[in-house]
């Protein structure tokens, strides 16, 4: 299966968390967490259209000025989700600033942030650059099943863990993925063209085997008729979509156990935090924090098909192996 996105570390696991997943055949990327982001550059912040806050301690939002001020100056418009307080949280750092000039530059830059709650309700408002950042467009919101984001084929949900202050968890889904073998079109001299976007479309909304889609031949004016269940058969590969889940700063509670499991049952990726040793189990609980191997039984809860722990603490600093050896423990069943 080829995989249509591309999840990595901003920073090594000693730096400030977060993760990166770039559209391998789109211009976007998604953001989990807003720290130290220089790694990353200008030309992958500039991809970015959607950015996951899980809590706004420094060192998860302290990049938010870099980017803005990459985008700034461009006709862009993001999305950026948090905990409670962000809507307040955002409209101070952009007040912070002078922008006697900025009604001057031809493009409008829009930050639209989505300020969730625990009780399953939020609040959204717009930000632009048009209009010197004033909070407008003001709504209330409800959401069900943690889905915050939906798309086509992509879906972004949220869940709060505790952490001493609410702190959100991320799971990105494609619903479905859809594959087009190649090889098997140039078999039946099938042209590689746009409407294969149009049976993609078509089996993303579930339409019936019998539906009929044109083939577009060159030279041709009027095409190849083929139902969707012949190219389901010969060309296409339909299969459960990605998942990559992200999970930081939390207590090992019961309720957060539950609640990180059912967001990252399945997951491709789980991206979790692993912040200090076994051994360090105590000033984990105190500091509401993960273990590595909290972290690893976690995965394997999960069911996860790949760990990859962040977050390490820098009084772990050199014992970074020790850490994985023991997320991998975990997550093999080895641990105890």
């Amino acid at each position: 299966m080829t995989p249509h996105f591309l999840p990595t570390l901003v920073n090594p696991p000693f730096g400030d968390p977060g993760v990166y997943v770039d559209f391998q055949f789109a211009r976007r990327a998604i953001l989990f967490d807003l720290g130290e982001i220089h790694r990353l550059g200008p030309r992958k912040i500039l991809r970015l259209s959607d950015v996951c806050i899980s809590h706004t301690h420094i060192d998860h939002f302290i990049g938010f000025d870099l980017m803005l001020r990459i985008m700034l100056g461009r006709d862009m418009a993001l999305r950026l989700f948090g905990p409670p307080g962000i809507l307040s949280q955002v409209e101070h750092r952009l007040a912070s600033y002078s922008w006697n000039l900025i009604q001057s530059y031809p493009t409008e830059f829009v930050i639209t942030v989505t300020e969730l709650h625990p009780d399953g309700s939020g609040v959204r408002a717009r930000f632009s650059s048009r209009r010197v950042f004033a909070r407008e467009n003001v709504e209330k919101l409800r959401f069900s099943d943690g889905v915050i984001q939906e798309e086509e084929n992509l879906r972004l949900r949220a869940t709060f863990l505790e952490h001493s202050i609410p702190c959100l968890a991320y799971a990105f889904e494609e619903k479905l993925h859809v594959n087009f073998m190649k090889n098997h079109l140039e078999e039946l001299g099938l042209p590689v063209g746009p409407w294969l976007s149009e049976v993609k479309r078509a089996v993303l909304r579930g339409e019936p085997d019998d539906t009929v889609i044109t083939a577009s031949l060159p030279g041709q004016s009027e095409g190849r008729r083929l139902t969707i269940g012949q190219l389901k058969e010969k060309v296409l590969q339909v299969v459960p979509g990605e998942k990559i889940a992200y999970v930081t700063d939390t207590a090992f509670t019961p309720d957060n156990r539950r609640r990180i499991v059912e967001l990252a049952r399945g997951a491709d990726y789980l991206f979790i935090e692993a912040v200090f040793l076994n051994v360090d189990a105590e000033r984990a609980r105190e500091r509401a924090h993960l273990t590595a191997r909290q972290a690893g039984e976690l995965a394997r809860e999960a069911g996860a098909a790949r760990v990859i722990p962040f977050h390490f603490s820098p009084r772990h600093l050199g014992a970074e192996d020790e850490l994985r050896r023991e997320v991998a423990e975990a997550f093999e069943g080895r641990g105890r």
